[in-house]
């Protein structure tokens, strides 16, 4: 009788995961022991990743798909998951040592990343980062050297699907104190400080595909970032309120459709008192005054409104970076303690209004002496 090879079958999808995870023609124990692989796998990959270490000791199959981070997370992107997970860009004030850490914000659970590949001690505040919808990652982008005043024009970025960081081509202009915000896929940078102290009008785009800068609209006066949102596809940058507040900040809003910079509407910079963050395409802020209240910008008479509810929990102490997902706001604070707003829009008298209501994650014992610098949401 003939012997005939025959040639691998192409498969695609789910039939793929399974076969995978069959190292050999030996490997024939189940991953859960009466359930098919992919309904087995599609329950592992739910673990929160602060018991995979637990995971790991339970068989071979478990550790390969435990063992790393990168395939965890591959392996979730093609079974279609596609969860928050907020990234915090933290630093010990004690010693000024930069980490990063994860909350799974389905779980409520930590883990840690690797440390950025960051030759330089840098000054943690001096960076800028954003995350690109769909892409798993987070980008880092500026820097100051701890040791003098000089910006740098360093760039990062992490890969969850690879669990590692990657160097990516550096900025055109070394700035720090500058704005940033991704508008159709697109990263965008804007104005800032530059050596001794110079401030800049100057704006590079970047479009992650291919990692390179370049140009963009002069913002036509130089202007350092207090704070930025974007907004009905337009970037809005604030100066911020400064000591002893004699003088009115100034406002930018940036249309990448005309690459045109206008002036920022009188009652929109002069109420934008905080952090901001769009839930429901609107701009809210959470102000920097103790036990202030949430307030959102009503853009058709150009004020501010108080939304219904609680002040910002006392847990939650300055500093702090504020986040937001879908209907909820996340206030990360000293020690990582993170307060969750869930907000709730319903309409008054023929106008919309919003209330909120607070609930607190207390930051791990380890987390002590941690102090937010960034966050960012990404979805895996």
């Amino acid at each position: 009788m003939q012997r005939v090879r025959m040639s691998p079958v192409q498969k695609s999808g789910v039939s793929e995961v399974k076969d995978r995870f069959l190292e050999s023609e030996s490997c024939f124990e189940p991953l859960i022991s009466g359930l098919p692989d992919d309904v087995a796998l599609n329950c592992l990959l739910r673990l929160p990743v602060e018991f995979h270490s637990t995971g790991r000791t339970v068989c071979r199959r478990w550790c390969n798909l435990f063992g790393n981070k990168g395939r965890f997370f591959t392996e979730r992107k093609e079974m279609g998951f596609k969860d928050p997970w907020l990234f915090v860009f933290s630093f010990n004030k004690c010693n000024g040592k930069i980490q990063w850490h994860v909350l799974d914000l389905v779980n409520l659970t930590w883990h840690t990343i690797p440390a950025m590949p960051c030759k330089e001690k840098v000054c943690p505040y001096s960076f800028r980062c954003v995350s690109v919808p769909g892409d798993g990652s987070v980008v880092v982008f500026g820097g100051v050297a701890a040791d003098g005043d000089c910006p740098l024009n360093l760039a990062f970025k992490f890969d969850m699907f690879s669990d590692r960081w990657i160097v990516m081509k550096k900025m055109i202009t070394p700035r720090t104190c500058f704005a940033s915000g991704v508008i159709g896929g697109k990263v965008y940078m804007a104005g800032g400080t530059a050596c001794n102290r110079f401030e800049l009008d100057s704006v590079e785009v970047m479009d992650p595909k291919d990692g390179v800068w370049h140009p963009a609209g002069n913002m036509g006066t130089t202007m350092t970032c207090y704070d930025a949102a974007v907004l009905d596809g337009k970037l809005f940058i604030t100066e911020g309120w400064f000591w002893p507040f004699y003088v009115v900040p100034r406002g930018q809003v940036y249309d990448p459709e005309t690459n045109i910079w206008e002036g920022m509407e009188p009652g929109l910079r002069e109420g934008w008192t905080g952090s901001s963050v769009v839930v429901f395409g609107h701009l809210f802020v959470v102000s920097e005054h103790e036990r202030t209240k949430l307030k959102v910008y009503n853009s058709s008479n150009d004020t501010w409104e108080t939304v219904r509810g609680a002040t910002l929990p006392e847990q939650i102490c300055k500093p702090f970076v504020v986040k937001g997902c879908n209907d909820k706001i996340y206030v990360i604070g000293r020690d990582l303690n993170v307060a969750i707003g869930f907000i709730y829009q319903y309409s008054t008298d023929k106008r919309l209004d919003f209330m909120v209501q607070w609930c607190v994650v207390d930051g791990p014992d380890g987390f002590s002496n941690l102090t937010p610098s960034s966050a960012q949401i990404v979805y895996a």
